[in-house]
């Protein structure tokens, strides 16, 4: 299915060039801390054919967004690990300043086999279709 792909590829591409002023005024710092990561964990996932997006609101009043990258032994050796987060950082940088909300914390987790293959526009398309799903409001929970 190319088409829709390449549709969301030109919208991505003209969201951030039209807000290239936007994401110079909101930043993004890197999770260092092993305890965010295990917050991030417990918190709201979405899955997409190229990674994992795990992502929470902090609520500690800061308006920081924080971004971390994770990928297990699964990947591979450390080579294969060390360009699966290259190619995540890249497109965290491409399209989280546009989709990302003040307060949140994400964590990219690189699936193996899958990461390191996928077409880079893919990946960005995958991520502004996850930020978008995690960003929507939840349908209230059915009483049992």
């Amino acid at each position: 299915m190319t088409p829709p792909l390449a549709e969301e590829a030109d919208r991505i591409a003209e969201a951030s060039e039209s807000l290239a002023a936007v994401s110079s005024c909101l930043p993004y710092t890197i999770l260092a801390k092993r305890a965010d990561f295990l917050r991030a964990a417990q918190a709201r996932r979405q899955g997409t054919q190229g990674f994992l997006l795990q992502a929470r609101r902090r609520d500690d009043g800061s308006e920081a967004v924080r971004v971390g990258f994770t990928c297990s032994k699964k990947i591979g050796n450390a080579v294969a690990r060390n360009r699966t987060k290259r190619r995540l950082r890249e497109v965290v940088r491409a399209v989280l300043p546009a989709l990302a909300q003040p307060g949140w914390d994400y964590v990219v987790i690189g699936k193996p086999g899958v990461t390191i293959d996928r077409d880079f526009v893919a990946l960005k398309a995958d991520l502004a279709t996850a930020l978008r799903q995690v960003h929507s409001p939840r349908p209230p929970k059915a009483a049992k």
